[in-house]
Formats: C-alpha cells, structure tokens, sequence
C-alpha cells in the first residue's frame, strides 16, 4: 500500500466521522452501536466496509431529514437489521466454526490413525 493511499484513506474516513457527528444525537448512537456489531461479527468477504458503514450513514442522514426517529428507520432490534445488512456473507462467526471443525476433525483422525 503506497503512502498516498494510506492518506486517502484516512481523509475518507475523517470525512466520514465528520458525517457522523453531524447527524442527530439518537442516529449517533445507534450508529456508534451498529458499528461496534459489524466490526465483531461482521462480514469477512466485503472487500471496502467503508461502503457498507457510508451507506449505513447516507441511510441515516435521510432518515434524520425526514424527521424520523432512528428506531423507525432500523427498527427495535438493531442487531437484526445489521444482519439483514450483510445478508448472506460470511462473518467472521463462520470462519471461526470451520476452524474448530478442521482441528476436531484433524484431531480425530490422527487419534485414530494411532489405534490402527
């Protein structure tokens, strides 16, 4: 990754914060929460989440000019609507299943490769 990249990069995303914080007080801590949730269990396969966290917040800002309250736009159950977000991707929950089953399965077959 080249210097200027890195550069760019960082000003997209004061640029985004900028965006964030403009947004009402409730919007921001819901955005702050569906953040957190996406860096935990987000998708791994996204290859720019900074589209999906812009979209979240041009989806926010909309929201906010229409005067409604942030729980009309994602709905009570925030967790939900950040899944439905990333839909059908894989997070990061499922990479670490594989692994476990690779070395349960890796583990049994060297156990019973000993008994033979």
């Amino acid at each position: 990754m080249r210097i200027q990249d890195i550069i760019e990069g960082k000003k997209e995303w004061r640029a985004h914060v900028a965006r964030v914080k403009a947004l009402p007080q409730d919007y921001q801590i819901v955005y702050k929460e569906m953040q957190k949730y996406l860096f935990k269990v987000g998708p791994v396969e996204l290859s720019d989440g900074m589209s999906l966290l812009s979209g979240i917040v041009d989806l926010f800002e909309e929201g906010a000019a229409l005067g409604k309250g942030v729980l009309e736009v994602t709905g009570r159950d925030v967790a939900a609507f950040c899944d439905e977000l990333i839909g059908d991707s894989k997070i990061y929950a499922d990479v670490y299943q594989e692994s476990v089953n690779q070395e349960v399965y890796k583990a049994i077959k060297k156990d019973v490769d000993k008994t033979k």
